[in-house]
């Protein structure tokens, strides 16, 4: 398993190393003391699953404290851009977004400490998302950002007309009116 530091501290990529045969491959996707030689010491509690279609955008979501989230972020089928913003006003990177290909081929994931928001877009015909959480879902801690926030202008890497979002995520404030109780 290889851990990989991005631009924005704490946000880790991890790929796998695989081992294929005849048969297929075979990998370990998480590995607790792996990640713990890292810090990485989440207590995951749940898996979650989605699956979506090409151009659908999913954010950016986020939890407050006490139930704010760390994910660990990847791809069964297909390949999104994946996208987590650092919403740590203590941290020098507050306000900036790091994004990275996750897909079936690359193996790779992505973990997200609490404090950021997180989405991704589908770049693929379909896409099946795993993620595990170390929080439950507590509806009143949930928060949001519109996907398109001209302050962090994100490129999702999808046409604009063929962008798919629901309306739970059309109404999200924009960055600078979020609630960034953590």
């Amino acid at each position: 398993m290889m851990i990989e530091l991005t631009t924005i501290k704490d946000l880790l990529i991890i790929t796998p190393e695989i081992f294929t045969d005849d048969r297929g491959y075979f990998f370990e996707a998480f590995n607790k003391l792996k990640l713990e030689e890292y810090g990485v010491d989440y207590n995951f509690i749940q898996d979650n699953q989605s699956f979506s279609t090409k151009g659908v955008i999913r954010g950016l979501h986020f939890q407050i404290n006490p139930f704010a989230q760390a994910k660990l972020i990847r791809v069964l089928q297909g390949e999104i851009l994946d996208v987590a913003v650092d919403l740590r006003k203590e941290s020098a990177t507050y306000g900036e977004y790091f994004s990275v290909i996750l897909s079936e081929k690359n193996k790779k994931q992505l973990m997200v400490p609490p404090g950021f928001a997180h989405g991704f877009s589908v770049l693929s015909e379909t896409a099946s998302v795993m993620y595990k959480v170390d929080q439950v879902y507590h509806k009143e801690s949930e928060r949001g950002i519109r996907y398109d926030d001209s302050t962090l202008s994100i490129d999702w890497k999808v046409n604009p007309k063929e962008v798919i979002v629901s309306e739970k995520d059309l109404i999200l404030t924009g960055f600078k009116d979020v609630d960034l109780s953590f």
